[in-house]
């Protein structure tokens, strides 16, 4: 896809300097910039290559006076990073808007679609699914029965969604992601021998979420397991039978979340994050990255370490315990000088 100069300054509301009918087809960091390509400048320390990238089109501040000639066509804006972020989404939506549907694939005749829906290749789409308008289903995608998807949702390669979960509107579910596979319920019988619990819940997953490569979400033993409206989870995550996570939680990579543990809104969850079940976790916390949480934390707790502690009191123990090997050869000094005072 090529865009001029002139198109682009009218997506992003900007003014031109230089030539309005530059074409550009793809995009480039400004010191790796080329022809053809567009770039943008925000942070000052990058100024310098301004003067002498290749690229066609760059995007600066309106604030920015060039002290030197520059090749490339301008387009000023008040904000070029926000201004090149909304060319970036607007880019996506182009790049991904596939419609129509392509052979082969399995879909039963009991299924429903709405308007404007993609379906790649080899899809398989179970018993009695709804899926909305607008909707993108990527090849290789497995649907089970009875599984609603709602409007303007995308479901990348080779994801998975098992039977009776709820996918609500705009969510995003990257390549990998499996929705509603079987809760890690087994009871051991009086030889030892675990039995396996049915787990004969579903997966609600709610509006405006994204959900990252590889990350795996339980159906619950009983009732649901919920993901609400915003949250993130990035790749390789791991959401145990009936947890709930709360409006606009963010959760990063390879983080696991025990069975029924509640996590409220806006929370921010670092990386290798392990949690175990059964607790509730408030609003607005905070867990630094490799955490281990093994109880229930309040509002707006921010905590690091295994065994997680405050924030704070993280910090200060970490200083005691880098300089402990001092602290021991320091007490082991004293106890030679108390020894040696009780000779004399």
């Amino acid at each position: 896809m090529k865009f001029t100069a002139q198109q682009i300054s009218e997506i992003l509301q900007g003014e031109i300097e230089g030539n309005p009918n530059e074409e550009v087809f793809k995009l480039s960091k400004i010191e790796e910039g080329e022809k053809g390509s567009l770039t943008f400048l925000s942070n000052p320390k990058y100024t310098s290559y301004l003067y002498s990238t290749n690229a066609s089109v760059a995007i600066v501040n309106k604030s920015f006076i060039p002290e030197k000639a520059v090749t490339a066509t301008l387009i000023k804006v008040e904000d070029s990073y926000k201004a090149f972020s909304t060319l970036l989404e607007f880019y996506n939506q182009v790049k991904l808007n596939k419609s129509g549907i392509e052979e082969p694939n399995f879909v039963h005749p009991s299924s429903s679609f709405g308007e404007n829906v993609y379906l790649g290749a080899f899809v398989y789409i179970g018993e009695n699914v709804s899926i909305g308008d607008d909707v993108k289903i990527y090849p290789n995608v497995y649907i089970g029965d009875n599984v609603k998807i709602n409007n303007g949702t995308t479901l990348f390669a080779g994801s998975k969604v098992y039977s009776e979960s709820i996918i609500g509107k705009q969510c995003v579910i990257h390549s990998g992601v499996i929705i509603g596979c079987d809760g890690f319920g087994f009871v051991p019988n009086e030889k030892g021998v675990y039995n396996k619990v049915p787990q004969t819940g579903n997966v609600i997953i709610e509006d405006n979420v994204d959900i990252g490569s590889g990350t795996t979400i339980d159906r619950a033993t009983l009732g649901s397991t919920i993901i609400r409206k915003g949250v993130k989870l990035d790749n390789q995550i791991q959401i145990a039978h009936n947890v709930e996570i709360g409006e606009n939680t963010v959760i990063a990579a390879q983080t696991g979340v025990a069975g029924s543990t509640k996590i409220g809104k806006n929370c921010q969850i670092g990386g290798q994050v392990g949690i175990v079940g059964h607790i509730k976790i408030g609003d607005n916390v905070r867990i630094q990255a490799q955490s281990g949480i093994g109880r229930s934390l309040k509002d707006n707790e921010v905590v690091q370490g295994s065994p997680a502690l405050p924030y704070s009191d993280f910090n200060k123990s970490y200083v005691h315990f880098k300089n402990f090997g001092k602290l021991v050869d320091k007490v082991d000094e004293l106890e030679k000088i108390i020894k040696a005072s009780k000779v004399k």
